[in-house]
């Protein structure tokens, strides 16, 4: 493994489970074995390291989202089943673009600008969602989804049991809802 790489893998775990500003450049040091020479050659600044792993963060959290919602019956539900998994792992801790936006997404442009995308890109996946569950609009039906993924994320870090079968259940009446609207 490339000296970038264990850098991000090691500042991805110890970001998520510890917090940004809790973690320093050493902290990232000491957990991949990379020399602060050789990590600062990768990431400039604790900042860029930030972004990175953001960055990865996204491409791998809606990857395994997009692998299992593919195929499935009805994807709408899938999307909360999928949660439902995410929320059990022992690892747990929340939505790591609203942790990194609590922490720092006032105060860094280009942190602000990555959780942005990354809920852009989401609410882009269930726009394609709710387009092909037939919704009469689906900008309005992914603005709904999107609040129920949040909402039950935030809701899962105090009390995993029962959070995202909830929000698929009020999912699933929005989406009836709105494609009902389209039939009538």
């Amino acid at each position: 493994m490339e000296h970038a790489e264990r850098v991000l893998v090691a500042a991805g775990e110890l970001f998520y489970r510890r917090g940004l500003q809790a973690v320093g450049m050493d902290d990232v040091r000491a957990a991949s074995g990379v020399s602060l020479k050789r990590l600062y050659q990768s990431f400039p600044s604790k900042e860029a390291l930030v972004v990175a792993y953001l960055e990865r963060r996204d491409e791998r959290w809606m990857s395994s989202l997009t692998a299992y919602v593919e195929g499935r019956q009805n994807a709408i539900s899938a999307v909360f089943e999928w949660l439902e998994r995410w929320f059990g792992e022992d690892d747990f801790r929340g939505c790591g673009f609203v942790n990194a936006y609590g922490e720092l997404g006032t105060s860094s442009e280009p942190v602000r600008e990555v959780v942005w995308r990354h809920k852009q890109r989401l609410r882009d996946y269930l726009r394609g969602l709710a387009a092909e569950a037939g919704a009469a609009d689906p900008d309005v039906l992914a603005e709904q989804l999107l609040v129920l993924v949040d909402g039950a994320t935030v809701t899962a870090m105090v009390n995993p049991a029962g959070a995202a079968t909830v929000a698929r259940a009020a999912g699933q009446a929005a989406a009836a809802s709105v494609t009902a609207a389209c039939r009538a």
